[in-house]
Protein backbone atom coordinates (compact mmCIF):
# COMPACT_ATOMS: atom_id res chain seq x y z
CA UNK A 1 0.00 0.00 0.00
CA UNK A 2 1.11 3.57 -0.67
CA UNK A 3 1.95 5.32 2.60
CA UNK A 4 0.91 8.85 1.73
CA UNK A 5 -0.26 10.02 5.17
CA UNK A 6 0.59 9.26 8.78
CA UNK A 7 -2.80 7.59 9.20
CA UNK A 8 -1.77 5.03 6.55
CA UNK A 9 0.98 3.73 8.81
CA UNK A 10 -1.48 2.29 11.32
CA UNK A 11 -2.97 -0.07 8.74
CA UNK A 12 0.49 -0.95 7.44
CA UNK A 13 1.58 -1.80 10.98
CA UNK A 14 -1.51 -3.94 11.53
CA UNK A 15 -0.63 -5.97 8.45
CA UNK A 16 3.01 -6.48 9.45
CA UNK A 17 2.96 -7.00 13.22
CA UNK A 18 1.85 -10.14 15.04
CA UNK A 19 -1.65 -9.64 16.40
CA UNK A 20 -0.58 -9.41 20.05
CA UNK A 21 1.97 -6.68 19.27
CA UNK A 22 -0.37 -4.58 17.17
CA UNK A 23 -3.06 -4.80 19.85
CA UNK A 24 -0.53 -3.66 22.46
CA UNK A 25 0.52 -0.61 20.43
CA UNK A 26 -2.93 0.32 19.20
CA UNK A 27 -5.02 -0.38 22.28
CA UNK A 28 -6.19 1.57 25.29
CA UNK A 29 -7.65 0.64 28.64
CA UNK A 30 -11.13 -0.69 29.43
CA UNK A 31 -13.63 0.45 26.73
CA UNK A 32 -11.10 2.82 25.13
CA UNK A 33 -13.32 5.88 25.50
CA UNK A 34 -10.42 8.19 26.26
CA UNK A 35 -8.33 6.65 23.49
CA UNK A 36 -11.03 7.65 21.02
CA UNK A 37 -11.51 11.09 22.55
CA UNK A 38 -7.82 11.88 22.18
CA UNK A 39 -8.21 11.66 18.42
CA UNK A 40 -11.76 12.94 17.92
CA UNK A 41 -11.54 15.94 20.26
CA UNK A 42 -8.37 17.12 18.55
CA UNK A 43 -9.84 16.79 15.06
CA UNK A 44 -12.91 18.79 16.05
CA UNK A 45 -10.81 21.87 16.82
CA UNK A 46 -11.32 24.16 13.84
CA UNK A 47 -8.51 26.21 12.37
CA UNK A 48 -9.14 29.78 11.28
CA UNK A 49 -8.03 30.28 7.68
CA UNK A 50 -6.50 33.68 6.88
CA UNK A 51 -5.35 35.26 3.61
CA UNK A 52 -2.96 37.96 2.39
CA UNK A 53 -0.51 37.41 5.26
CA UNK A 54 2.85 37.06 3.41
CA UNK A 55 3.77 33.54 4.46
CA UNK A 56 6.67 33.26 2.04
CA UNK A 57 9.05 32.49 4.88
CA UNK A 58 8.11 30.09 7.69
CA UNK A 59 10.17 29.17 10.76
CA UNK A 60 9.29 25.90 12.52
CA UNK A 61 12.33 25.80 14.80
CA UNK A 62 12.21 26.07 18.56
CA UNK A 63 14.26 25.62 21.69
CA UNK A 64 13.37 23.13 24.41
CA UNK A 65 15.41 22.81 27.62
CA UNK A 66 18.28 24.85 26.24
CA UNK A 67 18.65 23.03 22.93
CA UNK A 68 17.69 24.17 19.46
CA UNK A 69 15.61 21.81 17.33
CA UNK A 70 14.13 21.93 13.85
CA UNK A 71 10.55 21.10 14.81
CA UNK A 72 8.51 21.54 18.03
CA UNK A 73 8.09 17.78 18.46
CA UNK A 74 9.81 14.91 20.23
CA UNK A 75 9.40 11.17 19.92
CA UNK A 76 7.63 10.03 23.09
CA UNK A 77 8.70 6.97 25.12
CA UNK A 78 6.96 3.83 23.82
CA UNK A 79 7.40 0.59 25.75
CA UNK A 80 8.44 -2.51 23.78
CA UNK A 81 8.82 -0.38 20.64
CA UNK A 82 11.98 -2.30 19.78
CA UNK A 83 9.80 -5.25 18.84
CA UNK A 84 8.19 -3.26 16.03
CA UNK A 85 11.31 -3.57 13.87
CA UNK A 86 14.78 -5.08 14.23
CA UNK A 87 16.48 -3.23 17.11
CA UNK A 88 13.66 -0.76 16.69
CA UNK A 89 14.58 1.94 19.17
CA UNK A 90 17.99 2.41 17.53
CA UNK A 91 16.31 2.92 14.15
CA UNK A 92 13.83 5.44 15.54
CA UNK A 93 16.57 7.34 17.38
CA UNK A 94 18.59 7.69 14.18
CA UNK A 95 15.57 9.00 12.29
CA UNK A 96 14.82 11.53 15.03
CA UNK A 97 18.42 12.73 15.09
CA UNK A 98 18.44 13.20 11.31
CA UNK A 99 15.23 15.25 11.58
CA UNK A 100 16.66 17.40 14.37
CA UNK A 101 14.19 16.39 17.08
CA UNK A 102 14.64 14.55 20.41
CA UNK A 103 14.06 10.83 20.86
CA UNK A 104 12.91 9.58 24.28
CA UNK A 105 13.87 6.06 25.30
CA UNK A 106 11.43 4.18 27.52
CA UNK A 107 12.58 2.41 30.67
CA UNK A 108 10.89 -0.69 29.22
CA UNK A 109 12.52 -0.56 25.79
CA UNK A 110 13.84 -3.62 24.02
CA UNK A 111 17.18 -1.95 23.32
CA UNK A 112 19.21 -0.78 26.28
CA UNK A 113 20.14 2.84 26.85
CA UNK A 114 23.86 2.21 26.05
CA UNK A 115 22.92 0.46 22.78
CA UNK A 116 20.68 3.29 21.61
CA UNK A 117 23.23 5.90 22.65
CA UNK A 118 25.88 4.17 20.51
CA UNK A 119 23.56 4.36 17.50
CA UNK A 120 23.42 8.18 17.46
CA UNK A 121 25.81 11.09 17.71
CA UNK A 122 23.68 13.33 19.93
CA UNK A 123 22.37 12.34 23.38
CA UNK A 124 18.76 11.22 23.71
CA UNK A 125 16.12 11.87 26.37
CA UNK A 126 15.38 9.12 28.89
CA UNK A 127 12.07 8.18 30.52
CA UNK A 128 11.77 6.82 34.05
CA UNK A 129 8.90 5.35 36.10
CA UNK A 130 8.51 5.59 39.86
CA UNK A 131 9.27 2.06 41.01
CA UNK A 132 9.49 0.30 44.33
CA UNK A 133 13.01 -0.78 43.44
CA UNK A 134 14.84 2.45 44.26
CA UNK A 135 18.36 1.03 43.68
CA UNK A 136 17.27 0.06 40.16
CA UNK A 137 16.02 3.61 39.56
CA UNK A 138 19.31 5.01 40.85
CA UNK A 139 21.21 2.74 38.46
CA UNK A 140 19.09 3.84 35.50
CA UNK A 141 19.65 7.51 36.31
CA UNK A 142 23.37 6.84 36.61
CA UNK A 143 23.32 5.21 33.16
CA UNK A 144 21.43 8.20 31.79
CA UNK A 145 24.04 10.55 33.21
CA UNK A 146 26.81 8.46 31.65
CA UNK A 147 24.96 8.59 28.33
CA UNK A 148 24.75 12.40 28.71
CA UNK A 149 20.96 12.38 28.44
CA UNK A 150 19.95 16.05 28.66
CA UNK A 151 16.38 15.49 29.88
CA UNK A 152 14.74 13.03 32.27
CA UNK A 153 11.07 12.39 31.46
CA UNK A 154 9.56 11.20 34.74
CA UNK A 155 6.26 9.36 34.16
CA UNK A 156 3.95 9.66 37.16
CA UNK A 157 0.54 8.44 35.98
CA UNK A 158 1.24 4.76 36.63
CA UNK A 159 0.93 4.15 40.39
CA UNK A 160 -1.14 1.18 39.26
CA UNK A 161 -1.67 -0.18 35.75
CA UNK A 162 -4.94 0.32 33.91
CA UNK A 163 -6.67 -2.81 32.65
CA UNK A 164 -5.97 -3.26 28.96
CA UNK A 165 -8.48 -5.86 27.84
CA UNK A 166 -7.17 -6.02 24.29
CA UNK A 167 -3.84 -7.30 25.61
CA UNK A 168 -5.59 -10.07 27.50
CA UNK A 169 -7.69 -11.05 24.51
CA UNK A 170 -4.67 -11.10 22.19
CA UNK A 171 -2.55 -13.23 24.51
CA UNK A 172 0.11 -10.62 25.27
CA UNK A 173 -0.81 -10.66 28.96
CA UNK A 174 -2.73 -13.21 30.97
CA UNK A 175 -1.47 -16.06 28.79
CA UNK A 176 1.47 -17.55 30.64
CA UNK A 177 3.48 -20.72 30.32
CA UNK A 178 3.83 -22.99 27.32
CA UNK A 179 0.31 -22.35 26.00
CA UNK A 180 0.79 -18.57 26.09
CA UNK A 181 4.16 -18.79 24.35
CA UNK A 182 2.75 -21.05 21.63
CA UNK A 183 -0.15 -18.68 21.07
CA UNK A 184 2.22 -15.78 20.48
CA UNK A 185 4.54 -17.91 18.32
CA UNK A 186 1.59 -18.92 16.17
CA UNK A 187 0.60 -15.27 15.70
CA UNK A 188 4.20 -14.42 14.79
CA UNK A 189 4.23 -17.18 12.17
CA UNK A 190 1.31 -15.46 10.45
CA UNK A 191 3.63 -12.49 9.83
CA UNK A 192 6.68 -14.07 8.14
CA UNK A 193 8.37 -10.74 7.30
CA UNK A 194 8.28 -9.71 10.95
CA UNK A 195 9.20 -13.20 12.14
CA UNK A 196 12.36 -13.19 10.01
CA UNK A 197 13.38 -9.56 10.52
CA UNK A 198 12.65 -9.28 14.24
CA UNK A 199 12.06 -12.79 15.51
CA UNK A 200 15.10 -14.42 13.89
CA UNK A 201 17.49 -11.56 13.14
CA UNK A 202 16.48 -9.09 15.86
CA UNK A 203 18.01 -10.62 18.97
CA UNK A 204 18.83 -10.48 21.76
CA UNK A 205 15.18 -10.71 22.75
CA UNK A 206 15.27 -9.29 26.24
CA UNK A 207 14.31 -5.92 27.64
CA UNK A 208 17.63 -4.18 27.70
CA UNK A 209 17.17 -1.80 30.64
CA UNK A 210 15.15 -4.22 32.75
CA UNK A 211 17.13 -7.40 31.94
CA UNK A 212 19.47 -7.14 34.97
CA UNK A 213 16.59 -7.23 37.47
CA UNK A 214 14.73 -10.00 35.62
CA UNK A 215 17.75 -12.24 36.33
CA UNK A 216 17.72 -14.24 33.14
CA UNK A 217 13.96 -14.43 32.68
CA UNK A 218 13.07 -13.27 29.17
CA UNK A 219 9.37 -14.11 28.75
CA UNK A 220 6.79 -11.39 28.31
CA UNK A 221 4.82 -12.77 31.24
CA UNK A 222 7.94 -12.42 33.43
CA UNK A 223 8.27 -8.80 32.37
CA UNK A 224 4.62 -7.91 33.00
CA UNK A 225 4.67 -9.65 36.37
CA UNK A 226 7.79 -7.74 37.42
CA UNK A 227 6.35 -4.46 36.16
CA UNK A 228 3.04 -4.95 37.96
CA UNK A 229 4.83 -5.70 41.20
CA UNK A 230 7.14 -2.68 40.92
CA UNK A 231 4.85 0.24 40.14
CA UNK A 232 4.78 2.27 43.33
CA UNK A 233 1.28 3.28 44.51
CA UNK A 234 2.87 5.28 47.32
CA UNK A 235 4.31 7.85 44.91
CA UNK A 236 3.79 11.44 46.12
CA UNK A 237 5.18 14.91 45.56
CA UNK A 238 8.01 14.34 48.04
CA UNK A 239 9.45 11.72 45.68
CA UNK A 240 10.39 14.48 43.28
CA UNK A 241 12.96 15.68 45.81
CA UNK A 242 14.46 12.19 45.85
CA UNK A 243 14.62 12.07 42.05
CA UNK A 244 16.18 15.53 41.99
CA UNK A 245 18.88 14.36 44.40
CA UNK A 246 19.99 11.88 41.73
CA UNK A 247 19.37 13.99 38.63
CA UNK A 248 20.73 17.49 38.16
CA UNK A 249 19.43 18.16 34.65
CA UNK A 250 15.92 19.11 33.50
CA UNK A 251 13.08 16.95 34.83
CA UNK A 252 9.87 16.75 32.81
CA UNK A 253 6.84 15.39 34.64
CA UNK A 254 4.76 13.24 32.28
CA UNK A 255 1.14 12.37 32.98
CA UNK A 256 -0.37 15.66 34.20
CA UNK A 257 -4.07 16.06 33.41
CA UNK A 258 -5.25 18.52 36.06
CA UNK A 259 -4.42 22.21 36.47
CA UNK A 260 -3.90 21.92 40.23
CA UNK A 261 -1.41 19.10 39.70
CA UNK A 262 0.36 21.29 37.16
CA UNK A 263 0.62 24.12 39.69
CA UNK A 264 1.95 21.71 42.31
CA UNK A 265 4.54 20.45 39.83
CA UNK A 266 5.71 24.03 39.36
CA UNK A 267 5.92 24.51 43.14
CA UNK A 268 8.09 21.38 43.26
CA UNK A 269 10.45 22.89 40.72
CA UNK A 270 10.01 20.69 37.66
CA UNK A 271 11.40 22.05 34.42
CA UNK A 272 8.51 20.87 32.29
CA UNK A 273 5.29 18.89 32.23
CA UNK A 274 3.63 16.67 29.63
CA UNK A 275 -0.14 16.95 29.55
CA UNK A 276 -1.03 13.32 29.00
CA UNK A 277 -3.50 10.55 29.81
CA UNK A 278 -0.93 7.91 28.81
CA UNK A 279 -2.43 7.59 25.36
CA UNK A 280 -5.76 6.45 26.81
CA UNK A 281 -4.05 3.46 28.40
CA UNK A 282 -4.66 4.24 32.07
CA UNK A 283 -7.91 5.67 33.48
CA UNK A 284 -10.59 5.36 30.83
CA UNK A 285 -13.18 8.12 30.77
CA UNK A 286 -10.84 11.00 31.65
CA UNK A 287 -10.51 14.10 29.49
CA UNK A 288 -8.62 14.01 26.25
CA UNK A 289 -5.25 15.74 26.28
CA UNK A 290 -6.57 18.42 23.90
CA UNK A 291 -9.45 19.26 26.27
CA UNK A 292 -7.20 19.34 29.34
CA UNK A 293 -4.39 21.35 27.76
CA UNK A 294 -5.76 24.94 27.65
CA UNK A 295 -6.58 25.20 31.37
CA UNK A 296 -3.26 23.66 32.33
CA UNK A 297 -1.29 25.89 29.97
CA UNK A 298 -3.04 28.97 31.40
CA UNK A 299 -2.34 27.83 34.97
CA UNK A 300 1.43 27.57 34.55
CA UNK A 301 2.16 29.83 31.58
CA UNK A 302 5.70 31.18 31.74
CA UNK A 303 6.60 29.11 34.80
CA UNK A 304 7.48 25.78 33.19
CA UNK A 305 7.64 24.20 29.73
CA UNK A 306 4.31 22.70 28.72
CA UNK A 307 4.34 19.72 26.38
CA UNK A 308 1.51 17.41 25.40
CA UNK A 309 0.81 14.02 23.83
CA UNK A 310 -2.27 12.03 22.89
CA UNK A 311 -4.13 11.66 19.61
CA UNK A 312 -1.64 13.51 17.40
CA UNK A 313 -1.79 11.96 13.94
CA UNK A 314 -0.75 14.83 11.66
CA UNK A 315 1.12 18.09 11.42
CA UNK A 316 -2.25 19.84 11.62
CA UNK A 317 -2.73 18.20 15.02
CA UNK A 318 0.66 19.52 16.12
CA UNK A 319 -0.42 23.04 15.15
CA UNK A 320 -3.71 22.58 17.03
CA UNK A 321 -1.84 21.53 20.19
CA UNK A 322 0.52 24.49 19.93
CA UNK A 323 -2.43 26.83 19.51
CA UNK A 324 -4.02 25.37 22.64
CA UNK A 325 -0.95 26.30 24.66
CA UNK A 326 1.71 23.62 24.24
CA UNK A 327 5.33 24.52 23.55
CA UNK A 328 6.21 21.05 22.35
CA UNK A 329 4.33 17.96 21.20
CA UNK A 330 5.32 14.36 21.88
CA UNK A 331 4.53 11.82 19.16
CA UNK A 332 3.85 8.24 20.31
CA UNK A 333 1.78 5.91 18.15
CA UNK A 334 2.66 7.95 15.07
CA UNK A 335 6.30 6.89 15.22
CA UNK A 336 5.63 3.40 16.57
CA UNK A 337 3.38 2.54 13.62
CA UNK A 338 5.80 4.12 11.14
CA UNK A 339 8.63 2.08 12.65
CA UNK A 340 6.61 -1.12 12.39
CA UNK A 341 5.74 -0.45 8.76
CA UNK A 342 9.07 0.73 7.34
CA UNK A 343 11.67 0.91 10.08
CA UNK A 344 13.96 3.93 10.19
CA UNK A 345 12.76 5.11 6.78
CA UNK A 346 9.18 5.07 8.02
CA UNK A 347 9.96 7.21 11.06
CA UNK A 348 11.92 9.63 8.87
CA UNK A 349 9.00 9.86 6.44
CA UNK A 350 6.52 10.37 9.28
CA UNK A 351 8.56 13.34 10.54
CA UNK A 352 8.78 14.74 7.00
CA UNK A 353 5.00 14.55 6.80
CA UNK A 354 4.66 16.32 10.15
CA UNK A 355 6.84 19.17 8.88
CA UNK A 356 5.08 19.43 5.51
CA UNK A 357 1.62 19.42 7.10
CA UNK A 358 2.68 21.98 9.68
CA UNK A 359 3.93 24.27 6.93
CA UNK A 360 0.61 24.12 5.11
CA UNK A 361 -1.36 24.72 8.32
CA UNK A 362 0.83 27.64 9.32
CA UNK A 363 0.73 29.24 5.88
CA UNK A 364 -3.07 29.01 5.62
CA UNK A 365 -3.65 30.34 9.14
CA UNK A 366 -1.14 33.15 8.67
CA UNK A 367 1.34 31.98 11.31
CA UNK A 368 4.89 32.63 10.15
CA UNK A 369 6.64 31.22 13.22
CA UNK A 370 5.71 29.28 16.33
CA UNK A 371 5.13 32.40 18.42
CA UNK A 372 2.27 33.28 16.07
CA UNK A 373 0.54 29.94 16.64
CA UNK A 374 -1.86 31.06 19.36
CA UNK A 375 -5.56 30.61 20.05
CA UNK A 376 -6.15 33.43 17.58
CA UNK A 377 -5.70 30.87 14.77
CA UNK A 378 -8.60 28.77 16.14
CA UNK A 379 -12.26 29.28 15.36
CA UNK A 380 -14.08 30.49 18.46
CA UNK A 381 -17.54 29.04 19.09
CA UNK A 382 -20.11 30.36 21.54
Amino acid sequence: MKLAAISDYREAARRRLPHFLFEYMDGGSYDQVTLGRNVSDLREIELRQRVMRDVSSLDLSTELFGRKQKLPVALAPVGLAGLAARRGETQAARAAEAAGVPFTLSTVSLCSLPEVRRAVKQPIWFQLYMLRDRPFMEDLMAQARTAECPVLVFTVDLPVAGSRYRDRRSGLSGASGFAGNMRRVWQAMQRPDWAWDVGVRGGPHHLGNVAPVLKGKTGLEDFFQWLGQNFDPAINWNDLEWVRSHWKGPIVLKGVLDAEDAREAVRCGVDGIVVSNHGGRQLDGVMSSARALPEIADAVRGETVVMVDGGVRSGLDVVRMLALGAQGVMLGRAWAFALAARGEAGVAHMLQLIEAEMRVAMALTGARNLSEITRDILVKRG
